[in-house]
């Protein structure tokens, strides 16, 4: 080899030995990076990977609260949710494919014909692995399925069976792939007392798709929620009315969730992983089931009463509805609230009505004791012809209205008016006449006589008039307007119940077409505004406390779904009337003069009310509305009452009756005195004992110097009985 040769070689190894070292120290680096990332895939990204696998390799279903139950104040559910595993079924979106050109029936019927074969298969599943107390047949399925679509959309899922049994779940879970559609979805249904105990006051559900498009309260909701366990589902029952709105947020509770595992194909390949929801606060109301139930009874029965009675004197009057309030005087706790007729909650039953029960029920889902409603007439015309909740407040105006005349100085508790049976106001040859029934004289009148005797020429005269002469102009209408606030009269309540009317005021309006002077004359005695069953009762307590308006309480207490205490309720008092007590002993006194001794006939204690009878023209017709305000007993009172029954006639006959109905089931249940009479619930389970109970129990009829009756039917009454005159004289009018 010659040296050259030997040269390159040396040169040749050289160059190998680098080229291998540099081959050794690419493996090297290319070694370390790849441990280097793994470390970092492992240490760094690795919970973040893990959890896109899972979330890759699973699916999740929320499930929506369990619902918080109502009760009344001795614990008796009202309303109340169960949780329970529900089978759905979607169908599918081409269903009506090829029935273009038929008749709604007609496509139902073709529908219902291929669907059978499904449905049997189901009822016989039901029937081998089902409750045999539940058992379905194909046409419940065909019905559940609502394949007319009167219920639901063809997008919503059809709720076919509830309360399944572990074995139906073990069933329908194992062949999934055999029922396209099919869903079992863990949910909470709510029940209704069979009994519809004050049902318009407690509301209903609707589901939360329909619901978001009727109220802007679950519209904002749905905007505002971020958090999951809060977030509204689609197919969740939500309050729409009553209790059930108000307390949307103490009834709802917290969503639950339920994992499942899914292969590749997004098939569940095992059991879920699941978190309960949450349940929902339960509510105490202050609402007494046997008062309540012994209320809606009196109405429906005094109203059957109505129909075929001599007492209605118009015999184009034919009274359907009737509404009360039962209120503590020194609590506000509301008893009883009546809105008659009412309708079976139930029917709500899945947050949906079908059309047939919506049109039977129309009229009377909404609230009348606190709220305009018509009578149910299945004519919307002809419900439009007849008085609707709201009244005028006819005599029952008069108490307040001597208040009134009292505190401005018109006239003293001393003062007299010669009752002469009429009185007139207005220009020469247009004067508007004012009088009593029958064209009654009832002579030299003091204030309470004025009330106890109900007489209209005294209220113009000494507090209409009188206002009108002191302030000259609308001034004075402000004035009154001022002191029907006071009491609660054109405001709300501060119920803060849903969809509450403030009552419709019309002496404005008087003032502005006719005068100032016949807006006062005419509103002195009750026929210049409409006013809620619910103001009513709450103008009635603060007569009966003397200067207290109370807000109208509802809720007793919340509490957890494991009892424990969230929020109690104290008395309220929303303002205080300030007026000299002398001025409420007179208003007291006439009250104690109203004779209703027919209807309280026998009673065993005392009370103090008015009678009213307005009158209002509808559908080209004028009706006497019976309305009554009440409270008991005479000293110390405890409970107020109010009662409308439009187009029932005079107050003493077409509403006193059931107010005597409301306070003989208060004395019987939780006691006027303080000790229930003859409780339909054992004493342990009574509500306690009220604040503020009287002592009084006189037996016998109420406390009445010179007994009469009234009638107070705006400018012209019309009322039985034989005219008297002078203090402490009889007479027999009826209002």
């Amino acid at each position: 080899m010659t040296e050259d040769q030997q040269k390159r070689e040396i040169v040749n190894r050289r160059h190998f030995s680098f080229r291998l070292n540099a081959f050794f120290f690419a493996i090297f680096l290319l070694f370390s990076i790849l441990i280097i990332r793994l470390a970092i895939l492992q240490f760094v990204e690795g919970p973040t990977l893990k959890a896109e696998e899972n979330k890759i390799s699973s699916t999740k279903v929320k499930l929506p609260p369990i619902r918080g139950n109502i009760l009344d104040s001795t614990g008796y559910p009202i309303a109340y949710s169960t949780s329970t595993q529900s089978l759905y079924y979607k169908l599918d979106p081409d269903i009506r494919k090829k029935l273009k050109g038929k008749t709604a029936k007609e496509q139902q019927k073709e529908i219902e014909e291929r669907m059978r074969p499904f449905a049997e298969q189901l009822s016989s599943i039901f029937a081998q692995f089902g409750d045999s107390a539940k058992q379905m047949t194909a046409d419940d399925v065909l019905r559940q399925l609502d394949l007319g679509f009167k219920k639901n959309t063809i997008s919503t899922p059809r709720r076919i069976k509830s309360d399944l049994t572990n074995e139906e779940i073990a069933y329908f879970m194992e062949n999934r792939n055999l029922f396209d559609g099919i869903d079992i979805i863990e949910e909470s249904v709510r029940h209704y007392d069979t009994g519809s105990i004050a049902v318009q006051l407690v509301g209903y559900l609707k589901k939360f798709n329909s619901a978001v498009n009727s109220l802007d309260f679950y519209a904002e909701k749905k905007e505002e929620t971020k958090d999951s366990k809060l977030e509204y589902l689609d197919q969740e029952d939500v309050g729409m009315d009553g209790i059930e709105l108000m307390y949307q947020d103490e009834l709802r509770g917290k969503n639950g969730l339920k994992v499942y595992p899914v292969n590749a194909l997004s098939k569940i390949i095992g059991p879920p992983t699941i978190t309960n929801p949450e349940k929902g606060n339960d509510l105490y109301l202050t609402i007494n089931k046997d008062v309540q139930l012994k209320t809606e009874q009196a109405i429906t029965d005094h109203l059957a009463y109505l129909k075929t009675s001599p007492d209605i004197l118009k015999a184009n009057q034919k009274p359907k509805t009737g509404y009360a309030v039962a209120m503590e005087v020194n609590t506000g706790k509301v008893v009883a609230m009546a809105s008659m007729p009412d309708y079976n909650p139930n029917i709500w039953s899945g947050g949906k009505i079908s059309p047939e029960d919506y049109d039977n029920s129309i009229y009377m889902l909404k609230n009348g004791t606190i709220r305009e409603v018509l009578a149910p007439y299945e004519d919307e015309k002809e419900a439009g012809r007849h008085a609707p909740s709201l009244v005028m407040l006819g005599s029952t105006q008069k108490p307040l209205s001597i208040l009134v005349g009292l505190n401005e100085g018109l006239f003293t508790t001393t003062s007299t008016y010669n009752d002469n049976g009429v009185f007139y106001f207005g220009r020469e040859g247009s004067k508007v006449r004012i009088g009593n029934a029958l064209n009654h004289a009832y002579g030299r009148l003091d204030p309470a006589l004025a009330i106890g005797k109900s007489s209209n020429p005294f209220m113009a005269a000494m507090v209409g008039q009188k206002m009108y002469e002191k302030y000259k102009g609308p001034k004075g209408v402000d004035t009154w307007d001022r002191y029907m606030k006071e009491f609660g009269l054109g405001i709300k309540t501060g119920s803060d119940l849903p969809f509450e009317s403030e009552g419709i005021v019309e002496y404005y309006h008087e003032a502005q077409t006719a005068s100032a002077q016949s807006a006062l004359i005419r509103s002195s005695f009750g026929q210049q505004a409409r006013y809620t069953v619910l103001q009513l009762a709450q103008y009635t307590a603060a007569l009966a406390n003397q200067g207290k308006r109370m807000k109208p309480q509802f809720i007793d207490k919340i509490v957890t779904s494991d009892g424990q205490l969230v929020q109690g309720f104290k008395p309220e008092v929303l303002n205080t009337i300030d007026i000299p007590k002398e001025y409420w002993e007179e208003v007291k006194r006439g009250m104690e003069l109203v004779n209703v001794d027919v209807a309280f006939a026998g009673v065993n204690y005392t009370y103090a009310s008015k009678t009213g009878t307005s009158q209002q023209s509808v559908g080209g017709k004028t009706v006497d509305n019976a309305v009554f305000i009440a409270y008991a007993p005479a000293d110390n009172p405890v409970l107020a009452v109010a009662v409308v029954v439009p187009e029932g006639g005079f107050g003493a006959k077409g509403a006193a009756p059931i107010a005597r109905k409301i306070f003989d089931a208060y004395d019987d249940e939780i006691g006027l005195n303080g000790t229930p009479r003859h409780p339909s619930t054992p004493p342990a389970n009574t509500a306690g004992n009220q604040m503020g109970a009287g002592t009084n129990a006189n037996a016998g009829a109420n406390a009445n110097a010179g007994a009469n009756a009234n009638s107070g039917t705006g400018t012209d009454n019309a009322a039985n009985g034989a005219a008297a005159g002078g203090n402490g004289a009889a007479n027999d009018n009826v209002d």
